[in-house]
C-alpha cells in the first residue's frame, strides 16, 4: 500500500493542468470553449492561486499585479 504524500502538488502523470496567469484577484471562468465550456463562476484568490471547481485550471496571482489587486 502506498503512502499518502503530503505534498498535494500534482504530478505529471496526472496530465496536464492549465495555468493561467491574472492581475486581478476577482475573475470569471466560463471553460473557454464556448458552447461546449461551462457554467460561468466567478472567483476571488485569496492567497496567490485559485482553481475552477468546473474545469480545474489553475488561475495564479501576477506577482507584479498592481497593488490593489496584489495583496
Amino acid at each position: 500500500m502506498q503512502a499518502l504524500s503530503p505534498d498535494p502538488a500534482p504530478h505529471p502523470r496526472l496530465g496536464t493542468i492549465e495555468t493561467i496567469v491574472v492581475d486581478s484577484r476577482t475573475l470569471s471562468c466560463d471553460g473557454g470553449l464556448g458552447a461546449l465550456g461551462h457554467p460561468r463562476v466567478f472567483l476571488r484568490i485569496g492567497h496567490h492561486q485559485t482553481f475552477c471547481p468546473y474545469c480545474s485550471r489553475l488561475f495564479v496571482l501576477n506577482p507584479d499585479a498592481p497593488a490593489g489587486d496584489a495583496h
